[in-house]
């Protein structure tokens, strides 16, 4: 089963997840009103999720006087992959990690936190850079905005249940069916969306070690900032824990509800993954070069 197969088939079960609660709560007045409480927050999210996700984070956006080399070193990688060159933005944050976002390659935007460009080689930032470059590419951003929007719609439906059918004498079989619902509803669509963030991330990785050239330096970044993940706050992630499936490494860590959940596929698996990657393109396993080096040499 292809990564896009498996994502088409999770989408569906999203969409059918999100009218049954509808129908479920009101019946097919229900569904209808569901259907259309998701066009808007759909549309919402298609034009404004990039501006509102990056201000979450306080990203400053570079320029020739704000960190030129990173966005010199990712419009390369775009212009090299046959991409339109996205906008590249900064996160002060000690903890190495990066994001994409955007409805479209036309409209996209990468960002990197400060932590990343002090902790990573040149080459590792480049690799990390072009898997976020292969998001865009694959349209993942737009996948994951729409996932999250039916996710937080399902949840929002589901603190509505008792409202909608609680006057409703039913007995004790529909109030019970109705407390399954809040309860199950949104568990069942964040399992839904923790599976489409998975199968994402490894089709990530693979496109994004074909755009920087070497599947070892995005190997060796993942090693590293999952490292560094579990030890070092992110402040901003963890106050808006609903951003976490962005990130090419899980940014919370913090509070133990983090981890019962995990948006992302094992670190070690990823890596796996690259290296075996590396090995069937004839690469020899070499350390990155310094942080001044040049991918391209």
């Amino acid at each position: 089963m292809t990564g896009y197969f498996k994502t088409a088939i999770l989408m569906a079960a999203m969409t059918a997840l999100f009218m049954g609660v509808g129908y479920a709560i009101g019946g097919g007045a229900g569904l209808l009103i569901a259907l259309a409480v998701a066009a808007g927050m759909n549309a919402f999210a298609y034009w404004n999720s990039d501006k509102a996700v990056l201000r979450m984070h306080n990203a400053q956006e570079c320029n020739s006087q704000v960190h030129p080399d990173l966005q010199r070193l990712v419009h390369k990688l775009a212009d090299d992959a046959g991409m339109p060159q996205p906008r590249v933005y900064v996160i002060d944050e000690d903890q190495p990690n990066a994001f994409a976002t955007g409805r479209n390659p036309e409209n996209a935007a990468v960002a990197a936190t400060t932590g990343l460009l002090r902790r990573m080689s040149r080459e590792e930032i480049a690799a990390v850079m072009a898997h976020e470059l292969a998001h865009i590419r694959n349209y993942d951003t737009l996948i994951m905005t729409i996932t999250a929007t039916f996710a937080g719609a399902i949840s929002m439906l589901a603190n509505f249940a008792l409202f909608f059918r609680g006057g409703r004498n039913q007995g004790a079989g529909g109030a019970i069916a109705m407390i399954a619902v809040m309860i199950l509803a949104p568990l069942a669509a964040a399992v839904v969306q923790m599976a489409i963030s998975r199968s994402r991330e490894y089709e990530a990785d693979r496109v994004g070690a074909e755009i920087c050239g070497n599947p070892l330096w995005l190997a060796s970044a993942l090693e590293k900032i999952q490292g560094f993940a579990s030890r070092i706050d992110f402040d901003r992630a963890e106050q808006n824990p609903q951003t976490a499936h962005m990130f090419i490494i899980n940014p919370l860590h913090v509070h133990k509800r983090d981890k019962l959940f995990s948006t992302h596929p094992n670190t070690e698996n990823r890596i796996a993954a690259l290296v075996q990657l590396a090995q069937q393109n004839g690469i020899a396993h070499t350390a990155p070069r310094s942080r001044t080096g040049n991918p391209w040499g």
